[in-house]
């Protein structure tokens, strides 16, 4: 299969020399790769999460547990290598603000409720699990929308598929569909929430396929 020359051009012209060959990156293409900077910019921040995710399991803040994160954390980067996830993301103080202190109150909230099933005399509380589709597709947004969804109580991520974007939640105490519906929302709110701070621009416009399409088709 070959392509036609474009008009004006002879099949045999070279190319112009100041001319870069086209790039076409699907919307969920990996990165390009980054040089040993970037490398060290993504590993600082996966091991600053893995800090933080350490001591919110802990439940401590504590010298002793950032200290034992901090050791934890880059065993785990140096044994256990990943492939590279890189960050391309804004980060926006407001937007983290609104996640910490939303994600505060869930744990909360969440922790009374899986507290008074428990305690209900008699009462046998009905589980599910759901398969939630994400709008963003990343392994960033993946990985930080499954721990935190982990991280609240009553709710646990089963299992994720990385080539759909696709989460498997268990999630306690169903009594009809309309619970199966807010757990979903309850997800996708908190990958838009993540996606809002740490996301790029167009994945933040990615949550909002309406907007595009309205600018697209005024």
């Amino acid at each position: 299969m070959t392509d036609d020359p474009p008009p004006g051009r002879a099949a045999g012209d070279a190319e112009p020399p100041d001319t870069p060959p086209p790039v076409h990156l699907a919307p969920d293409a990996p990165a390009p790769a980054v040089g040993r900077g970037g490398r060290r910019r993504d590993q600082a921040i996966a091991l600053g999460w893995l800090v933080a995710i350490w001591v919110l399991l802990w439940g401590d803040l504590s010298w002793g547990n950032l200290l034992a994160g901090l050791v934890i954390g880059a065993a785990v980067l140096l044994f256990f290598p990943l492939p590279p996830v890189t960050f391309g993301g804004r980060l926006r103080p407001g937007a983290l603000l609104v996640l910490a202190v939303t994600f505060a109150g869930e744990l909360v909230t969440a922790s009374l409720h899986v507290a008074a099933v428990a305690l209900r005399p008699g009462y046998v509380p009905r589980g599910a699990v759901i398969a939630v589709p994400l709008r963003v597709r990343t392994d960033l947004n993946l990985a930080l929308t499954a721990e935190v969804v982990s991280l609240v109580p009553g709710t646990l991520i089963l299992e994720v598929d990385r080539d759909r974007g696709v989460l498997y939640v268990h999630v306690l105490d169903v009594r009809g569909p309309e619970d199966l519906t807010a757990s979903r929302e309850r997800v996708l709110a908190v990958e838009r929430r993540v996606v809002r701070a740490v996301g790029s621009p167009a994945e933040v416009r990615r949550l909002n396929p309406e907007l595009v399409d309205r600018r697209n088709h005024p």
